[in-house]
């Protein structure tokens, strides 16, 4: 099977004795191309080093919620010039975070509705964050909702309401390792099978979310481990696991604007 982890973090230091290794294994998995997410500037740039000195790697330039409070209008000028790059394919991880409020909500708000500004007019697909917004980042993106915005929901975990609407908006659905997770997963698992086969990607946010059965074993995710919620999902929607693999890599081709030769 040829896999597409859709969204992970390899730019965290956390990969930095073993990087070549973790690519190594992401290969042997079957794992040929992957989406650097960048949080900050600091960490978009990186990113995207990362993914223009390895074929198969690509990135996304942005600033997170937690990260909105050093956001600036310099920042994102830094990063629209960083998004010139031939391997930059969508802008994120920006949204609402509510959970931990690194950053106040009136500045969440703010540099969330700067970043889908940007986006649209660099004409990039944008990778969404969203917890425990009551409801916010669903208003935003609809008041704000530009006929043709492509976007992906990243590690979503929400009501089936809210991903109808989703859908209705044009936006993908990016499903993570909790799916394979017994209780907190339970809720996902339910939903998995009504996502349009045409708007699932499959996704780690690596290092964070480490799918079982791996994580009875590490605590760091990584993107061969994306093969597990693969496996699962195809499991509960009833279809042959090299069949879903194609959609969901044909999905993210198409989202990212990435050519398989490319």
């Amino acid at each position: 099977m040829k896999l597409f982890d859709s969204h992970c973090h390899l730019s965290d230091p956390g990969y930095a004795q073993d990087f070549d290794r973790v690519l190594r294994r992401m290969s042997d998995t079957g794992v040929a191309a992957a989406i650097l997410v960048g949080v900050n500037r600091k960490d978009s740039e990186k990113a995207v080093r990362l993914a223009a000195s390895h074929p198969g790697l690509y990135a996304s330039v942005g600033v997170h919620p937690h990260d909105a409070e050093n956001c600036s209008e310099e920042t994102l000028h830094a990063l629209k010039a960083l998004a010139g790059h031939p391997k930059v394919r969508a802008w994120g991880e920006t949204g609402l975070d509510f959970n931990r409020m690194f950053s106040p909500r009136d500045i969440q708000e703010l540099w969330f509705m700067r970043q889908i500004e940007t986006a649209d007019e660099l004409d990039l697909p944008l990778i969404f964050h969203e917890r425990d917004s009551g409801g916010r980042f669903l208003e935003i993106v609809k008041v704000t909702h530009a006929k043709g915005r492509r976007g992906v929901v990243h590690c979503f975990s929400g009501t089936r309401k809210e991903m109808e609407a989703y859908l209705d908006l044009g936006y993908h659905i990016g499903i993570t390792g909790i799916l394979t997770i017994q209780q907190r997963g339970a809720d996902l698992r339910a939903l998995a099978p009504r996502i349009p086969l045409e708007r699932l990607l499959i996704e780690t946010d690596a290092p964070y979310l480490t799918p079982a059965p791996q994580k009875n074993k590490t605590r760091r995710n990584e993107p061969a481990f994306v093969a597990s919620t693969l496996l699962k999902l195809a499991e509960l929607r009833g279809e042959d696991p090299e069949s879903l693999a194609e959609a969901t890599w044909n999905n993210a081709c198409r989202l990212f604007g990435i050519h398989p030769e490319a």
